[in-house]
């Protein structure tokens, strides 16, 4: 079972991507979040069952209370303790080059992919979850 895991503060975001996965089949199991303290802390909770992590993590970087870098910063401090690969995909719509400098230093994201998420690139996320 494929798991997915939305982070983003913006509920017109979490539709948009509502109505993609319908149409797409991609995940079994998808959960959104509007901030990523409590996803973060659930991660933390089952680092050692692989079964309760999510195969794959679109997380947003701008959010006014637990934005994506402190995400980030507290994944990284446990995430070679996890039992699993969980893959980070970057959402933005950033286009300062600090940002895309500044995920180069986390070896768990997959990418940085500017907003709004486009269907072919979500089905790339879907291949590369399948490996």
């Amino acid at each position: 079972m494929r798991k997915l895991v939305i982070i983003d503060d913006d509920p017109f975001d979490h539709f948009l991507m509502q109505h993609m996965l319908q149409d797409n089949n991609s995940f079994d199991k998808t959960t959104y979040a509007l901030d990523g303290s409590l996803v973060l802390d659930y991660i933390e909770e089952n680092k050692l069952h692989p079964d309760a992590l999510p195969d794959v993590i679109l997380l947003d970087l701008h959010m006014p209370k637990f934005n994506g870098w402190a995400f980030l910063d507290g994944l990284q401090q446990f995430y070679n303790q996890l039992n699993k690969n969980i893959k980070v995909y970057v959402l933005t719509s950033s286009v300062r080059p600090e940002d895309r400098d500044r995920t180069a230093q986390y070896p768990f994201i997959k990418s940085l992919i500017n907003k709004p998420l486009r269907t072919s690139i979500l089905e790339e996320i879907n291949q590369e979850a399948l490996c």
